[in-house]
């Protein structure tokens, strides 16, 4: 049955998935006061997509609105929308274009991108005010006012019917920058003044745990000695966990990040340890996601993953036309671990992904908790998500103020630009062609520094006498509550030796093969059509037909293209409906 055909037949539907008590209490929230605006806060991986797409269904079968648009962060997540709204029975096309007027016929509306939104407001405002419509802002906190997306979102979407926020992190890493739709009250931030977010629902990660919504999650962080040379030309050595100074703990990790240093191999043969005990122990199909600085660090990282597991990771970046089909196939796939630069970092669904490393300078509350919660939904009981991290301060606060709820505030003006903040959001910055080189990374080493689990640290000695760890308890970091916190120290503590011969022997042979090391991609697994993606392949054979006609005719495709039109009459075929496009495909056979 067609994608028009069937919304007709089956018009909006509910999820077939029981809904969990936070979304049940959320709806009745909503539909109390029925608002203009409302704003969901519920911690990554609790279900925002499920929640918004009832409300959303429930709406369209009460006529309260004749039209859904999503507008979310990136082109993977329309993609990600569109195939969830699709098994709800609402047809959302996520490739309509800036390009075409109407929304095409057949849908109940349509996916898109804050980026798509800043670049025609107007017609989105268009689309929006035509009939009544219930626009969702996912990841709103994208939309701040300082910045072009949240000044477009407002132009956009001021005078639709009805506007659902949803966001895992509300609040941006710059002060100035007010998101749209969004409540603010006075707050005494500091002493001194402010504003702060308020939300009509929030869900956090503690609530989320507590009804296992989510998997615990056990930071494990690695020190080690990096060696660098400053601009001086002098040598320096410090630890990762020890740095007298914040500038020597930036250099010193940094170092640690290089992937001519020991620290990353070492790091992500721990990583492939604790994937390969996942699969031992009852998640067959567990995977990790190595979360990169930029693009050459992650073809790097790649490479070592090849040498150090024996198997070729997923590379999966932003520039990349295929990087959303590489996304969709390591979720369904079997690949072992996905190597990214933020491609995951945000509101990609990968729920088979259970252990993260972290290798990039990103540090921004933001970030850390979009990141984690890639690997934090939890799909069954008894799961458990492992975050491998440097042993730095800035990262071992983030992960310690884990289970605390965040607003957005914006703080009173600054007198002097906030150069700290500055320093720790920015990537390192390359010398411009003619500058002295700053820093230059030698070396680096990496041991187990310890467990950081429920803002406690745990490093592994001096765990309280008794019997000693049993064959079963290399199930480490397996089951929560199997070990204590401290007995899972032990037991990371005691492989880094392992870890340490093994990096060596993967050394060795990295040294004899690395000129002909290539990490190539997997196969393509094309999935089968489905919802929007019928159309998308009704649109393209339509073309094929149109340039086999015209090299068979001697005439242009664009007469070919009118002839169809006039024998077909209806909009174009980027705004066409289904049954259109299958009208005009029928008639292109014809023609052969």
């Amino acid at each position: 049955m067609g994608t028009a055909a069937r919304a007709e037949t089956l018009g909006p539907q509910t999820t077939s998935r029981p809904l969990r008590a936070w979304q049940q209490a959320a709806l009745a929230s909503y539909e109390e006061t029925s608002p203009k605006d409302f704003l969901v806060t519920a911690t990554p991986g609790a279900g925002k997509t499920t929640f918004a797409l009832t409300l959303a269904a429930r709406l369209l079968a009460r006529r309260e609105v004749a039209r859904v648009v999503v507008v979310c962060p990136t082109d993977h997540l329309r993609l990600q929308w569109a195939d969830a709204a699709d098994r709800m029975g609402i047809v959302l096309d996520p490739g309509l274009t800036n390009a075409v007027g109407p929304v095409r016929a057949g849908t109940q509306g349509y996916v898109t991108t804050y980026a798509q939104v800043a670049g025609k407001p107007m017609l989105h405002a268009a689309r929006a005010t035509a009939v009544k419509t219930l626009v969702v802002l996912d990841e709103v906190h994208h939309a701040g006012d300082g910045l072009s997306w949240g000044e477009a979102t407002e132009e956009a979407f001021g005078r639709a019917a009805r506007r659902l926020s949803l966001t895992g992190t509300p609040f941006r890493t710059k002060a100035d920058e007010r998101i749209p739709f969004v409540r603010y009250v006075e707050d005494g931030f500091e002493g001194q003044g402010g504003l702060m977010s308020v939300a009509d629902f929030t869900y956090g990660y503690k609530e989320a745990l507590a009804d296992n919504v989510v998997r615990p999650v056990v930071f494990a962080a690695y020190t080690g000695t990096s060696r660098w040379r400053n601009s001086a030309g002098e040598v320096v050595a410090a630890s990762l966990s020890e740095a007298g100074t914040r500038s020597v703990e930036m250099q010193a990790w940094r170092t640690a990040l290089d992937p001519k240093g020991q620290w990353v191999p070492h790091v992500i043969a721990a990583m492939d340890d604790r994937i390969t005990h996942l699969r031992e122990t009852g998640m067959p199909d567990a995977a990790g996601l190595v979360l990169a600085s930029d693009q050459d660090d992650a073809r790097e990282y790649a490479k070592i993953v090849r040498r150090v597991t024996g198997k070729a990771p997923e590379l999966i970046l932003s520039d990349d036309p295929k990087a959303s089909k590489k996304i969709e196939k390591f979720n369904i796939g079997g690949a072992r671990i996905a190597v990214c630069v933020r491609m995951v970092s945000e509101g990609v669904d990968v729920p088979r992904a259970a252990v993260l490393a972290w290798m990039t300078s990103y540090r921004t509350p933001l970030f850390f908790a979009q990141a984690v919660g890639r690997v934090v939904r939890a799909r069954g009981p008894h799961e458990s998500a492992t975050v491998f991290l440097p042993a730095v301060r800035p990262l071992l606060s983030l992960a310690a103020a884990m289970e605390e709820q965040r607003n957005h505030v914006i703080p009173p003006p600054k007198s002097q630009p906030d150069e700290e903040l500055e320093a720790l959001d920015l990537p390192p910055r390359e010398p411009r062609e003619g500058e002295m080189k700053q820093w230059e990374a030698l070396e680096a080493d990496a041991r187990f520094a310890h467990v950081l689990h429920s803002g406690t640290a745990h490093t592994g000695e001096g765990t309280s006498a008794g019997a000693p760890l049993e064959a079963e308890d290399e199930d480490f970091l397996g089951i929560p509550g199997l070990l204590t916190a401290a007995q899972t120290a032990e037991l990371l503590s005691r492989r880094d030796d392992e870890l340490r011969i093994r990096i060596a022997a993967s050394h060795r042979r990295g040294d004899d093969e690395d000129g002909f090391m290539v990490v190539e991609d997997h196969p393509e697994e094309d999935a089968p059509g489905r919802g929007w993606r019928d159309v998308a392949e009704l649109r393209r054979e339509i073309n094929r037909l149109v340039n086999r006609i015209a090299a068979k005719t001697s005439q242009p495709q664009a007469v070919v293209h009118t002839q169809l039109r006039q024998s077909v009459p209806g909009p174009p075929s980027a705004s066409a409906s289904v049954d259109v496009l299958r009208a005009r495909r029928e008639r292109l056979r014809t023609m052969l």
